[in-house]
């Protein structure tokens, strides 16, 4: 493929690396060739870099599969999946990155396989969890704004309003740690 068939969304190897898309543009300054500025996404590590390319520059278009897997248990530096078929997956920790705070027994997330082999897990834009530690309420200051830390289930630390208590189940965004709601049973 070359730069007039980028799209969003659209993955590509570069220097042995497979990158989404995640936007570009393609520009025609009034004097010098065309080219194009694009921002990439390491679907590896999830780093987000800008690119500049001629317009015309061929490169290699990455085939991407996904697959649902549902998070077992953890076994030292190894990771278990189980995928549809009851098959359990091994998958290295540092696959999952700082994403690891949030697997919970039974998790649901999406698995991304490049040349047959599983080189991401997608979690879930966010998780509902029980929060175990937080400080005690005080009298008066629910009202007002402000925020206290909370520990959920799985580890990570939240900051969450001053009105939730331990035992509260809340609802957490897995991309960028904020508490979202509290979650009614």
């Amino acid at each position: 493929m070359d730069t007039s068939d980028f799209k969003n969304g659209i993955s590509i190897v570069v220097d042995g690396d497979v990158w989404t898309i995640i936007e570009f543009q393609h520009v025609k300054p009034g004097k010098g060739p065309a080219f194009v500025r694009s921002k990439l996404k390491n679907l590896k590590n999830g780093k987000v870099v800008e690119k500049t390319w001629r317009a015309g520059e061929r490169m290699e278009q990455a085939f991407i599969e996904r697959g649902n897997l549902e998070y077992s248990y953890r076994e030292g530096d190894e990771l278990y999946f189980m995928d549809e078929d009851y098959e359990l997956k091994s998958v290295p920790a540092e696959a999952v990155g700082d994403g690891i705070k949030y697997l919970q027994e039974g998790l649901k997330v999406l698995a991304v396989y490049y040349n047959g082999s599983l080189i991401n897990i997608e979690l879930p834009t966010n998780i509902v969890a029980t929060v175990v530690e937080t400080a005690a309420n005080e009298k008066g200051n629910t009202a007002n704004g402000g925020s206290k830390p909370a520990t959920i289930e799985t580890g990570a630390v939240v900051n969450v309003p001053f009105f939730i208590n331990e035992g509260d189940k809340i609802r957490v965004d897995t991309r960028t740690n904020d508490y979202l709601e509290r979650v009614k049973e």
